[in-house]
């Protein structure tokens, strides 16, 4: 069932956005607020204007919906698998927070979709782990093995990340926003985090062939799997991107929710 017409009056100009709006509403069983239709519409008409829009292959926008149903419609691709989530850990404003033991979302995106050099994955968070002196698998394909591609908390002041790599580069502390790595090329990550972009050397490798999940990393060979209690409220898989204008187009969105949901 179609709720929102894709018209100017209710602010959707875009028919992808018109689209992505009357899944989340159908799922949700209601109308979203004007001011969440257009910041929605207004994200994907930015994106598709910066020229990044087609580079995200797999997205949901965690936040917005009325109801975790909603919040689950996928944006691009494939909808995620949910694991454990109820609709107590969803936050309309701020998004879905993990319980860093059972919850966690596979994304239906394999790691190796994308050519090797030509990758990205971004997580919006509203809120960074509770224990930061424990690994938290923030999103990614695994830990171990090579190839493989994640962003995790390392300890209170290092980012661990990997992008098509074996390697991993330990980076700035964790901030709450927008964190993200892109690889365009053989040698180089370049890690978004704290509102800047800083490029890294690391050589890529053949990527690992496992899904990525988001709230959990899985290393299956040594027994173990690092969750999170992050709370987020959007995440990105795909093509490598600009991730300056990403930043700026989730940022403006987010913030566009919380002054139009009551």
């Amino acid at each position: 069932m179609s709720l929102c017409i894709n018209s100017d009056f209710n602010g959707v100009t875009d028919p992808d956005a018109g689209a992505y709006i009357a899944a989340v509403e159908a799922a949700d069983g209601q109308l979203l607020e004007f001011g969440v239709g257009k910041a929605i519409n207004n994200f994907i008409v930015g994106c598709k204007a910066d020229g990044i829009w087609d580079a995200i292959k797999a997205s949901c926008i965690l936040a917005g919906a009325r109801t975790l149903s909603g919040a689950l419609v996928p944006l691009a691709g494939t909808a995620p698998t949910n694991f454990n989530f109820v609709s107590g850990d969803y936050n309309r404003k701020t998004g879905l927070v993990g319980n860093g033991s059972t919850k966690y979302l596979d994304s239906n995106r394999n790691n190796n979709a994308d050519p090797q050099n030509n990758q990205h994955l971004s997580v919006y968070l509203t809120a960074l782990p509770l224990n930061l002196n424990t690994r938290n698998g923030l999103i990614g394909s695994g830990l171990i093995n090579n190839g493989n591609s994640h962003i995790a908390t390392e300890a209170p002041t290092v980012l661990g990340i990997h992008l098509r790599s074996a390697g991993g580069i330990g980076a700035s502390a964790p901030a709450t926003g927008l964190i993200a790595i892109t690889r365009n090329n053989g040698t180089q990550v370049t890690l978004r985090n704290f509102l800047t972009s800083t490029t890294y050397s690391q050589t890529s490798e053949t990527p690992q062939n496992e899904n990525v999940n988001v709230f959990r990393l899985a290393a299956p060979n040594v027994g173990n799997y690092f969750y999170s209690t992050q709370r987020t409220a959007f995440y990105s898989i795909g093509e490598s991107l600009d991730l300056a204008l990403l930043d700026t187009r989730v940022t403006t969105m987010i913030n566009a929710f919380a002054a139009a949901i009551p």
